[in-house]
């Protein structure tokens, strides 16, 4: 139904006597702020009423030709009068005809002609609340457009983001690495980014950043980060210390110029040559190392990036064997709600990467959190399509970076 601006009444009366409808625009007259339309040929009633888009209808029942209970069906029907009250004005009291008509959708039944008073008050009561319920549907429209519009907004950012992470690396000899990954923004965009990327001819550079909150704000500073990184603005000395590397990314983004927003983030750097695994993090959930069936949690050596101005991070490193995996992930894919209550949690992503086999643990786990998440929310198993045709939405950004180091 098309909606309706206005402030004043509007009565359309259906009724065959002129007489009737003489009476009827002198009753309300003292209404105030009204506009009185008066109909005698009720065929015409639906065109007229669509038209005149009245607040209220009063409706004769008994005319020749037509019958007004039929015409309440019809109103009922035409999406230009679906939610118009309508008052039934009629000569007689009959407690059946009364019940046929609030039957068929009539809104109110007067006994013609009542008194003034009772007359404008019952088109008064009726009136107001029409209007306002077109004004709640108008701020319900207006709503859900808005909304509409927000999630374009955020699927753009996040299909911006998307476009951004690094593309899945393979391995070219001994000693390189590969990497994969997969990465699902959840309805209201997280501030997940990640990446890779060969600092000189021995170094990898690994990282991933989660910012706090969600929406376009927070996935632009996480870019913006992530930027930094890449772009070359740190030394080369800087890029290849994870201790400097968090120190300067506190430097450049602290709350008091963010809106309050803050991040975590696991970075590290892999020397091919001395096979050696440099790493810090800020805040941020540990990494898993892989190792002949052994899984070890690479831990944060320090709080989050942005809170406070003094900063360090210290710098942890190990050895890498050939055939390890490290997986690198956000909070998102570990803190979901489970359908008996709680967060299925850390310690059951680490079981599910430890027994997932080693050529599909990506798609293992997000079919399995994909499985936990929709158990949660009550909706059936069935539905779940694994990675590349994902059609669920996680709570928070899913964020999960394998690396294979040959």
């Amino acid at each position: 139904m098309e909606r309706m601006e206005t402030t004043i009444d509007r009565v359309l009366l259906v009724d065959d006597q002129p007489i009737v409808g003489e009476a009827v625009r002198r009753m309300i007259a003292t209404q105030g702020a009204c506009e009185f339309r008066s109909l005698q040929d009720p065929s015409k009633a639906l065109e007229v009423a669509a038209e005149f888009r009245p607040t209220v209808i009063l409706q004769d029942i008994e005319m020749p030709g037509a019958n007004g209970l039929d015409l309440v069906e019809r109103y009922r029907a035409a999406d230009a009068t679906r939610e118009v009250p309508v008052i039934m004005l009629t000569g007689k009291e009959d407690p059946a005809v009364k019940a046929d008509a609030f039957a068929r959708g009539a809104s109110d039944y007067l006994v013609k002609l009542p008194h003034p008073v009772e007359l404008v008050a019952r088109i008064r009561h009726h009136s107001r609340g029409y209007r306002m319920q077109l004004e709640r549907n108008a701020a319900f429209d207006a709503l859900r457009e808005s909304e509409a519009h927000m999630k374009a907004e955020i699927q753009r950012a996040a299909s911006y983001v998307q476009s951004l992470l690094d593309q899945p690396m393979a391995a070219a000899g001994e000693g390189d690495v590969a990497a994969d990954w997969r990465f699902v923004p959840c309805e209201s965009l997280g501030g997940d980014v990640f990446g890779y990327h060969w600092i000189d001819a021995r170094r990898l550079a690994l990282y991933v950043i989660d910012v706090s909150g969600h929406g376009v704000g927070p996935a632009l500073m996480g870019v913006s980060a992530m930027n930094l990184l890449r772009s070359g603005s740190l030394e080369i000395d800087q890029v290849v210390d994870p201790t400097r590397v968090l120190a300067a990314l506190n430097a450049a983004f602290p709350m008091s110029r963010h809106d309050g927003m803050y991040f975590t983030i696991w970075y590290g750097v892999y020397d091919r040559e001395t096979r050696e695994l440099a790493w810090a993090g800020g805040g941020h959930p540990p990494s898993f190392l892989l190792r002949d069936g052994g899984l070890r949690r690479l831990e944060s050596t320090s709080y989050m990036i942005g809170i406070s101005e003094e900063y360090e991070a210290p710098t942890e490193r190990l050895t890498l064997a050939k055939g390890d995996r490290l997986y690198l992930f956000s909070d998102g894919v570990f803190e979901i709600h489970q359908a008996e209550g709680g967060i299925w949690g850390l310690d059951e992503l680490e079981r599910c990467v430890a027994a997932a086999p080693a050529s599909g643990t990506l798609d293992a786990v997000v079919t399995e959190t994909a499985r936990v998440m929709r158990a949660g929310r009550g909706l059936p198993e069935a539905d779940s399509t694994g990675a590349g045709g994902v059609r669920e939405s996680w709570d928070d950004d899913f964020s999960l970076i394998e690396f294979r180091f040959h």
